[in-house]
């Protein structure tokens, strides 16, 4: 944490992640193929880090890439990927359910939810959140669902995350004592004091990521370094 900012960064590998563990970071949410928008990653992985690293982990459940409407067959695979890395010692489990109209999936998302609550662990719904028509019904759907925090843009169409900011102060103000904010999906060097600042929910989600040779998208610790001063500086 810094200037009571609680900082989380997306990783794609477990390298990146052990770098990232060295600076001021409270989370990290922990993925593979970053290149598809972030998928589930190994179990391996996760238990290896849990024995060499302190900072907490979320882990991203997501099988594919696409759409967030998932069939039985994905969904209990989902459940059953959630169970096994929360039984590694995962702290949270990132995840997002839509019907095919992208509304919550309401049925899905109570069960995930209700089986990492059972580990007592966080539940994260992801950016899935920002493809909805009615945010605040949405907010409400979460709640109900008990789950911890909500991942989005405030509906901005990436990268241009600060047009969602006053969006995502709204909803804090509204149903921030249920629900936490966590802003992110654009947060860059230039932007990044601007919403913290607007979105004003103490949470900044970012990647710090770049592209390597083979179109990989891996962590750039110098740009990291800087988004960090720049949180020192708010």
């Amino acid at each position: 944490m810094i200037n009571q900012i609680t900082i989380e960064i997306c990783i794609g590998n477990l390298d990146d992640a052990i770098i990232a563990s060295k600076y001021p970071i409270d989370r990290i949410e922990l993925n593979s193929a970053l290149e598809l928008g972030g998928l589930t990653p190994s179990l391996e992985t996760l238990k290896y880090l849990k024995e060499h690293i302190d900072t907490k982990i979320c882990c991203m459940v997501r099988p594919r890439g696409g759409n967030f409407h998932y069939t039985q067959n994905e969904f209990e695979v989902m459940l059953k990927d959630a169970e096994n890395l929360l039984k590694a010692k995962a702290d949270g489990i990132v995840f997002g359910f839509l019907n095919e109209d992208r509304t919550i999936d309401i049925d899905k998302t109570k069960a995930m939810s209700d089986l990492i609550h059972s580990y007592g662990k966080e539940a994260v719904f992801h950016k899935a959140f920002d493809e909805i028509d009615d945010l605040d019904e949405a907010c409400k759907q979460l709640i109900e669902a008990r789950i911890d925090r909500i991942l989005t843009s405030g509906k901005a169409v990436y990268p241009d995350i600060l047009k969602g900011c006053e969006t995502i102060a709204r909803l804090h103000k509204e149903y921030g004592e249920q629900l936490q904010f966590l802003p992110g999906g654009g947060v860059r060097i230039e932007n990044i004091q601007d919403v913290i600042r607007t979105a004003g929910s103490g949470q900044i989600h970012m990647t710090s990521k770049k592209e390597y040779p083979g179109g990989y998208l891996g962590l750039d610790e110098e740009q990291l370094q800087i988004l960090l001063n720049k949180i020192e500086t708010l």
